[in-house]
C-alpha cells in the first residue's frame, strides 16, 4: 500500500469545481453502519479537510473529470482551482471498518498495569509468587512493591490467597496487589503493619477485612480497601504520563480509538490535559467523574465542551452500588450459593443514592452506575424510575455492568430508556464462576444481551479493563457464541442470549458513541462524523467468531489521520 500525492492536482490547476476531500481511502471491502445501525457497504471513503467523513462511495473511487468553463461573465474573476485530493490510499482490497469504542474501561488504570506489576496472566499461586519474587529482584530499591490482576478463581486457590502467601515471596518490603476487578486488594504482613491495621480495626461500610484467628488474613474487599490506600503511595504525575502513553500505544494498536473512562479522578483528568496539550492525546475520551467531589473539581457547574477536536469531554459521574462477583462483593437479593450468610456489599444506601444522582443531574451529568447483583441493579432501576419523574429529557441514564438481573426487572430497562453498558469478555470469564457462586436457576436474567435488545434496550458494549484485555474483537465473538477462548462450553453458556454480528459491531461501534451522547461525533462512518477508521487483516463479517478473536489491526485512523501501522 503506498501514500501519494495525486497528481490530478497538478493537472486540474485553475479549473473551477467544488472543493474536493481531503483524502480517500480507495479499493476497500468497507464496512460500516447507517444511522439505524445496519450494515452498509462501500469500496471507498473519502475525507474532508477537517478528517470528518465526506462520503462513503459504493464502488472505487474516480477522479472527476473538469474541464475549463468556455466563458464568464465581464468583469468576473475566474473562479477558484479546485483543492485536491492530499492524498489517495489504495488499501489493495483490505477490510475497513468504523474505529471500535470501549464503553467502559479505566484508562489510568490500564496504564498503570502497564508499568507495574501485573499478575493477570498467572495460573497458579506458585505462579504469582515466583513473578512477584522477579519482579522485586528486577526493581531494587523500591519502597513499595505495587500491583494488580491476581485472581483466585483463575489460580484454582478455592479461597482468597493470605498474607502469609504473599511474606513467603516477599516479607521486607510492603506489597499492596490489587485483584483482577479492583474490588480486592491483596496485602503482605509489612503493609498491614504500615497501615496500623489490627483485629480490632472495623471495616468501613461497603468494604469487609477478610479475617484467620482473629487477624487481618491479608485480602481488603471493596471500601475495606481505603485503610491500605491510605498509606500506599500514589503514582506521581511522571508516572501517570508514562502509563497513559502506553496504554494509547496498546489501545490503538487494537483497534480502540474512544473509550468511556469509568471513574476518572483529577489526577487522571490532569493527566488527559497535559497529553492533549502536547498533542499527544490520540484516543477519545468520554470521561466519567469518580463521584461527586472529581465531577465539581474538573467540571464545575456542568459537563465540559468537547475538547481537543473531539478528544476529550467529561459528561458524566460514575458511581459504585456494589462490589463485584469474584470477591462476593455483588449485591444479592439472596444468600451466595456457595457462601450462606452472605449477600455481597451495598455501596450506598438509597436515599444517598438518590441525593447524589439528583445533584449531578440538576447539572445534566449523565449518571452511570455500576451495579453487578440482582440486588443493585434492582436499587438502580428504582432510583431511576423515581428520579425520571423529576429530571426530564434526554437523560440516558446508564447501568454498568448489568450482570445479574431479577428477570421480572428485565422489561423495565427499555421503558424507563437505560443504557445497558455490558462487557462480553466477563461473560466467557465468568460463567462457571457465576454458576458457582449463584448456581443455575438465579441466572435467568444473567448477562442478557439478546433480551435487551429484544426490549429495545441502548446496548453498548466494553472490555472494563484492565480487568479483562481491551481487544475488542474476541468481545464480539463472545457476544455473538457465548464461548470461552477454548471454545467452552460447546454451542455457548445460555445460547439464547447471543446476538449476531451486526448487533456485535453496532455494540463496540455506534451505540457505545450514543452511550457517551457522542453519536454525532464519532461511531459509525457516517458522513459528517469523525474519520476513525481501522483497516484489518480479515472480513469479518462473514468470519467465524473463533477467527474474529484473532483479527489483527492493520492501521488504525483518528480525524483522518494514520495514527497506528502493525510493525511500526
Amino acid at each position: 500500500m503506498k501514500i501519494f500525492v495525486s497528481s490530478a492536482a497538478i493537472a486540474l490547476a485553475l479549473c473551477p469545481a467544488p472543493v474536493l476531500a481531503a483524502g480517500v481511502i480507495d479499493n476497500v471491502n468497507g464496512i460500516a453502519l447507517d444511522a439505524n445501525g445496519r450494515i452498509v457497504r462501500f469500496g471507498a471513503l473519502m475525507i474532508d479537510d477537517d478528517g470528518k467523513v465526506e462520503k462513503l462511495i459504493e464502488g472505487r473511487y474516480k477522479e472527476p473529470d473538469y474541464k475549463r468553463p468556455k466563458k464568464r461573465k465581464k468583469g468576473e474573476p475566474w473562479p477558484e482551482p479546485p483543492k485536491g485530493l492530499a492524498f489517495k490510499l489504495d488499501a489493495g482490497g483490505k477490510t475497513l471498518i468504523p474505529g471500535l469504542i470501549d464503553a467502559h474501561g479505566h484508562v489510568m488504570g490500564y496504564g498503570l498495569s502497564l508499568i507495574t506489576l501485573d499478575l493477570s496472566d498467572t495460573t497458579s499461586l506458585a505462579q504469582a509468587q515466583d513473578k512477584i519474587r522477579a519482579y522485586v529482584a528486577a526493581n531494587p530499591g523500591r519502597k513499595w512493591i505495587i500491583g494488580m490482576g491476581w485472581n483466585q478463581e483463575q489460580w484454582g486457590l478455592g479461597r482468597f490467597p493470605t498474607a502469609a502467601d504473599l511474606d513467603a515471596a516477599v516479607s521486607d518490603i510492603p506489597v499492596w496487589l490489587e485483584r483482577v476487578d479492583g474490588h480486592a486488594g491483596w496485602a503482605n504482613s509489612a503493609a498491614i503493619r504500615a497501615a496500623g491495621i489490627t483485629g480490632a480495626t472495623k471495616a468501613p461500610a461497603g468494604g469487609r477485612i477478610e479475617m484467620a484467628g482473629g487477624k487481618p488474613a491479608g485480602v481488603f474487599v471493596d471500601r475495606a480497601m481505603d485503610l491500605m490506600q491510605k498509606v500506599v503511595p500514589p503514582p506521581a504525575p511522571k508516572d501517570r504520563d508514562l502509563a497513559l502513553e502506553k496504554a494509547q500505544r496498546a489501545l490503538l494498536s487494537m483497534g480502540i480509538t474512544g473509550i468511556a473512562d469509568m471513574g476518572t479522578s483529577i489526577e487522571d483528568w490532569q493527566a488527559f490535559r497535559r497529553s492533549a496539550d502536547r498533542g499527544a492525546l490520540r484516543v477519545r475520551i468520554m470521561s466519567y467523574a469518580m463521584g461527586l467531589e472529581n465531577m465539581v473539581l474538573i467540571a464545575g457547574p456542568e459537563p465540559t465542551p468537547w475538547l481537543y477536536d473531539d478528544h476529550l469531554r467529561m459528561g458524566g459521574i460514575k458511581l459504585l452500588l456494589d462490589g463485584a462477583l469474584g470477591s462476593r462483593g455483588a449485591w444479592l437479593k439472596a444468600d451466595y450459593a456457595d457462601a450462606p450468610g452472605q449477600r455481597g456489599l451495598r455501596m450506598i444506601p438509597d436515599t444517598q443514592l438518590r441525593n447524589i444522582m439528583s445533584r449531578a443531574a440538576m447539572d445534566n451529568f449523565q449518571v452511570a452506575m455500576h451495579a453487578i447483583g440482582d440486588a443493585a441493579n434492582g436499587e438502580a432501576l428504582d432510583a431511576i424510575q423515581e428520579l425520571a419523574e423529576t429530571y426530564k429529557g434526554d437523560r440516558r441514564w446508564r447501568i454498568e455492568h448489568a450482570q445479574i438481573i431479577d428477570p421480572a426487572d428485565l422489561p423495565r430497562f427499555g421503558p424507563l430508556g437505560v443504557i445497558a453498558s455490558m462487557q462480553p469478555v466477563h461473560e466467557a470469564s465468568d460463567w462457571r464462576m457465576a454458576t458457582a457462586r449463584l448456581g443455575e436457576a438465579r441466572l435467568a436474567g444473567a448477562y442478557a444481551w439478546k433480551t435487551m435488545l429484544d426490549n429495545r434496550v441502548p446496548l453498548a458494549f466494553g472490555s472494563d479493563v484492565p480487568v479483562e484485555s481491551p481487544n475488542p474483537f474476541p468481545g464480539i465473538a463472545v457476544a455473538m457464541s457465548r464461548e470461552d477462548a477454548k471454545g467452552q462450553p460447546v454451542g455457548g453458556w445460555m445460547p439464547q442470549q447471543r446476538v449476531s454480528f451486526q448487533a456485535a459491531l453496532d455494540g463496540f461501534t455506534r451505540q457505545a458513541a450514543y452511550a457517551g451522547f457522542a453519536e454525532k461525533k464519532f461511531g459509525s462512518l457516517v458522513p459528517g462524523q469523525r474519520a476513525d477508521f481501522l483497516l484489518i487483516d480479515r472480513d469479518i463479517s462473514t468470519a467465524q467468531p473463533a477467527d474474529i478473536r484473532t483479527t489483527q489491526v492493520l492501521e488504525t485512523w483518528i480525524g483522518g489521520k494514520r495514527v497506528y501501522v502493525k510493525g511500526q
